[in-house]
């Protein structure tokens, strides 16, 4: 059982590193061994859909969750699971239940945010935001969250504070300056937007969505080879299911943009 505990530690080490790969293939065996494992199924699961695997996983996180109905981090792995898979209705139940068992559950109210978000209902959506901020002011993926809200409701200065008051509490978050190149963007700010992105991409390489928008900010300013680049650096990191339909819209303008190189 040592043992056991310790490949778990690495696991979700190399979960937290961004090497699912690696979790997957510490975990693989031991599921075979540990059927009746439910955290241990949860966490290969996690992996699996980390590791571009999402049916895998969701099946595992569902039967931990079976196994363990009140566990919050089972229930949280399997809202992000349905969530990504498209499966609202299911993701905000169980980010709800984790809710209806910890109000103070911030970080939960905050994803119950995006799938309301996600489902066009603004309003509750910045309710769990501003809810979850009450609770834990310095909560980062809630700052994000309420400038998105705020910017689709049309209040662009308090947008604007959001964004740049996340940047402030974690100004190394690619995420900060991804999202501050965005509402940039979207202000008209092309060379403010192009200097956020390329300070995320500094920060994570890897960051596909940042790449297409870098990509995009090329191509407003004619830098068409350039643009073309970027859009395959996104479509050489963007491999899972949620992100094909963008995909496919971007392997149609690299086409189209072919006779322009």
């Amino acid at each position: 059982m040592h043992n056991l505990e310790v490949l778990i530690g690495l696991a979700r080490e190399a979960l937290e590193t961004g090497d699912a790969g690696e979790a997957v293939k510490l975990l693989r065996a031991q599921v075979a061994r540990h059927p009746e494992h439910g955290e241990l199924q949860a966490l290969y699961g996690e992996a699996l859909v980390d590791a571009g695997r999402l049916p895998d996983g969701l099946k595992l996180l569902e039967e931990a969750n079976r196994r363990l109905p009140d566990d919050p981090d089972i229930l949280s792995a399997l809202g992000d699971a349905c969530f990504e898979a498209g499966l609202t209705e299911r993701a905000q139940a169980a980010y709800q239940a984790i809710v209806d068992r910890n109000p103070e559950d911030a970080e939960a109210l905050v994803s119950l945010g995006l799938v309301h978000y996600h489902q066009e209902r603004a309003e509750l959506a910045e309710q769990c935001y501003r809810q979850a901020l009450a609770i834990e002011p310095e909560l980062v993926f809630a700052w994000h969250s309420l400038g998105d809200a705020c910017f689709a409701s049309g209040k662009i200065a308090e947008a604007r504070e959001c964004f740049e008051k996340a940047l402030e509490l974690d100004p190394e978050d690619p995420q900060g300056h991804f999202n501050l190149a965005e509402f940039l963007y979207d202000n008209g700010d092309l060379q403010g937007a192009e200097n956020r992105c390329r300070e995320a991409l500094r920060r994570d390489p890897r960051f596909g969505f940042a790449w297409l928008t870098l990509g995009n900010l090329c191509l407003d300013q004619e830098l068409v080879q350039e643009a073309v680049q970027c859009f395959r650096k996104f479509l050489s990191l963007e491999q899972g299911p949620a992100s094909k339909e963008i995909r496919d819209e971007v392997t149609a303008l690299i086409d189209g943009l072919r006779e322009e190189l």
